[in-house]
């Protein structure tokens, strides 16, 4: 086979203006390639076993390959090697008609975009031709360097390693007549959650198993040998096994080689025609008897042992990343190219079997290119609690979750630490825990909405694939806990504020136990994570609320649940605390972003503006504390902070779905003004920062969490952190002094 270099004439289609190498020949292209196999009314291989399949099969990978070489190249940037070695699996995959693939591995981007531009999906973004895909490669608006929730065709983000499994179990759970593969990296396998979360899952959800795991063993991570280089076959497989997998098909490119001599991971496409097509075949019939198993009722998992960088630039770790130096004119890029060079009649039989592979192009026929639909929740029961009664936040909260997901069947809750330990066993009495032993002492069964695995990851994951794939589901945890599962939280927002279409919003429960649980000491009382989200507000799509109590939180739930393509993490406490707003009330401070609880008149107005509801107890005990020095207060409770910040704080305009709603400078100044501002939160001061940039008092300081000690109560945490009734008291006092 040759290739030349050569203008593209008249004649060449055009979708592949931007192909710089065109072959002036290809093996056996005139038998088994005259035709496309699939087409109008073919959307699968009607063989898998055939030559002609196994040829187009092999056409297909060489395609991607080439088209990832070529769009990286242009930019010398991005990464192709490790896509390379699992482009025969992805090929085979995509024309036995499984569409619906998502990755671990965010550095496989440019090979799932050249899948979505053969198969026209990229036209929905204007990317008709490989020149049009080489310019917006690694641009805004464009082709991003990893998988986002901007891209036509493709179900889910990556970027952190560890988290598309999520998205693949999250999937099948939703869709249970698709097949969801998802491509692993041998290199990010040693991620500590890939395995254990199909393990919870297995265990929990054994009737589900339309995933399928692709493990691309190439033997490399980024820039070494990746961890399992030195396993062999044998001990991969049983790996597999021993967590919960029936199946496992591994085909190993080196015993195609057709040589002794062939190194441990081998290149395929070094091969001769006859080896590249047995090594194709064999690919190929693993993945169809794969599908078929995991679409029968069998944990299967797929297995490709090939060198990384099989087919591009180079080999190894150095195939992970483009740099400078690597541009379209370099030799080892230019060889690249003319070494996976395809004729035109190629490019014409992969760009037609792509547009029909599973019934048409993914952006069409993807289960996430739709609103999926969702049982109606008109009719939710909210509770109202009398102003003045002590009743506790998160069993209120618990009630509403559990109509939810009697309205709902495909509602999932996910807790790592328990929902009694967080005063919310009423959810597991109204939705069971999904456990394989059925125990009615501890509400659990075979067929319950409620996932424990002891793992933030896997709680979160599935809870934001859920979400993301257009499901319901509900994310609790103690906020000490809570950043162990973040990660992918904060994934699933970012692809949710570049979404094509509405979704509903991922919801979380964090119980403040900080306050709450201080015999435990400080590894209960971590309370940092709001910094973390204090931060995300100014994304855009980001809503941490602090309902003050039992009434509000339901409030908060509810508006949770109305809304799309949000990140909303509702904060609150498991001990009974006084009631002290009403159900309207709440709902108008969550539309409006705060709520005054008390205002006392008096010689000057110290404002204190709060998060939280533990903590208003020594807020009112120093506002007491000024009203007898005959000093006024306002107690303001900042419920909905990013409601607080100005519109030009936030990229509220840039996101999916935007919400340009915010309070008014004339509501800020009646709620906030005074003469001294005093934030104050059982958090970190994070949150509070809407308030501090806008106020006008002449006088503003802060109290707010320092650290965790043990202690029996809460008010002796108080103490410990600075944040006692006196002590604000005091400061307030002092600041009126320093302004006489």
């Amino acid at each position: 086979m040759s290739a030349q270099m050569q203008s593209a004439p008249e004649t060449v289609p055009a979708f592949c203006e931007g192909i710089q190498y065109f072959a002036d020949s290809f093996p056996e292209i005139d038998r088994l390639g005259a035709a496309p196999l699939l087409g109008f009314g073919q959307p699968v291989l009607p063989d898998a076993s055939s030559e002609a399949a196994i040829y187009q099969t092999l056409l297909a990978a060489d395609a991607l390959r080439y088209l990832t070489l070529q769009v990286t190249g242009s930019k010398s940037s991005g990464h192709p090697g490790g896509f390379a070695s699992s482009a025969d699996a992805v090929a085979a995959l995509h024309l036995l008609g499984h569409r619906n693939m998502v990755t671990e591995v965010g550095h496989h981007a440019p090979g799932f975009y050249a899948a979505m531009f053969l198969d026209t999906s990229l036209e929905n973004m204007g990317i008709h031709t490989v020149a049009d895909m080489r310019a917006r490669f690694r641009e805004r608006h464009g082709l991003l360097g990893h998988l986002s929730g901007a891209i036509p065709g493709l179900l889910a983000p990556a970027g952190p390693l560890g988290q598309g499994q999520h998205f693949a179990l999250a999937g099948a759970y939703l869709y249970r007549d698709k097949l969801f593969p998802v491509t692993i990296g041998d290199g990010g396998l040693g991620e500590p959650y890939i395995m254990s979360a199909f393990q919870h899952f297995a265990t929990a959800y054994p009737d589900v198993t339309n995933y399928l795991p692709v493990l691309v063993w190439n033997g490399y991570s980024q820039e070494h040998h990746s961890m399992v280089s030195l396993w062999d076959n044998t001990r991969m497989i049983n790996y597999w096994r021993a967590h919960g997998f029936d199946e496992v098909h591994l085909i190993d490119a080196r015993d195609y080689a057709g040589t002794a001599e062939a190194p441990v991971y081998a290149d395929s496409t070094t091969f001769d025609f006859k080896q590249r097509m047995a090594f194709t075949g064999a690919v190929l019939k693993a993945a169809d008897a794969a599908a078929r198993g995991a679409l029968s009722g069998r944990r299967t998992a797929l297995i490709v042992k090939q060198l990384k960088g099989a087919g591009v630039h180079a080999t190894g770790a150095k195939s992970h990343n483009l740099y400078a130096h690597h541009t379209l004119d370099s030799d080892d890029v230019k060889t690249g190219l003319q070494r996976r060079a395809l004729p035109l009649r190629a490019w014409e039989l992969v760009r037609e079997n792509f547009r029909h592979a599973g019934g048409g192009p993914a952006a069409k026929i993807a289960v996430t290119e739709n609103v999926r639909e969702l049982p109606s929740l008109e009719g939710i029961a909210l509770t109202e609690f009398a102003v003045g009664e002590n009743h506790i936040p998160t069993t209120a909260f618990g009630h509403v979750v559990g109509q939810v997901g009697k309205r709902d069947a495909h509602f999932v809750v996910t807790n790592a630490d328990g929902n009694e330990a967080s005063g919310m066993a009423n959810i597991n009495q109204a939705l069971t825990i999904r456990h394989p032993t059925a125990d009615d002492l501890y509400f659990q069964g075979p067929s319950g909405q409620v996932y424990e695995p002891l793992n933030e990851d896997a709680c979160a994951g599935l809870a934001v694939g859920v979400a993301l794939f257009g499901g319901r589901s509900l994310w609790c945890s103690y906020e000490s806990f809570a950043i162990n599962g973040l990660p992918i939280w904060q994934t699933v927002t970012q692809a949710m504020a570049e979404l094509r279409r509405p979704t509903p919003a991922t919801v979380c429960l964090f119980t403040a136990g900080a306050l709450e649980q201080g015999r435990n000491g400080w590894t209960h009382q971590r309370p940092e994570i709001e910094s973390y989200f204090a931060a995300m507000m100014r994304n855009g799509n980001v809503y941490p609320l602090f309902p003050v109590d039992a009434n509000m939180i339901q409030a908060s739930y509810d508006w949770a649940l109305k809304q799309h393509n949000k990140g909303i993490v509702i904060t609150a406490s498991k001990s009974p605390l006084p009631v002290h707003a009403t159900l309207a009330q709440s709902r108008q401070a969550i539309e409006e972003g705060a709520m005054m609880l008390r205002q006392t008149r008096g010689s000057h107005t110290v404002v204190f503006a709060v998060t939280g509801d533990m903590v208003l107890q020594p807020v009112f005990a120093a506002a007491e504390r000024l009203a007898q020095a005959g000093i006024g207060s306002r107690i303001v409770a900042v419920v909905n902070p990013r409601r607080l910040y100005r519109p030009s704080d936030v990229l509220w305009d840039s996101v999916s779905e935007p919400d340009g709603r915010f309070m008014g400078d004339d509501a800020f100044r009646a709620m906030f003004h005074g003469d001294v501002l005093l934030g104050v939160t059982g958090g970190p001061s994070a949150p509070l920062e809407p308030v501090l940039l806008r106020s006008q008092a002449a006088q503003r300081d802060v109290f707010c969490w320092k650290r965790g000690e043990t202690t029996a109560n809460p008010q002796q945490l108080f103490d410990f952190n600075g944040m006692s009734a006196q002590a604000m008291s005091q400061r307030a006092i002092a600041m009126l002094e320093r302004m006489a």
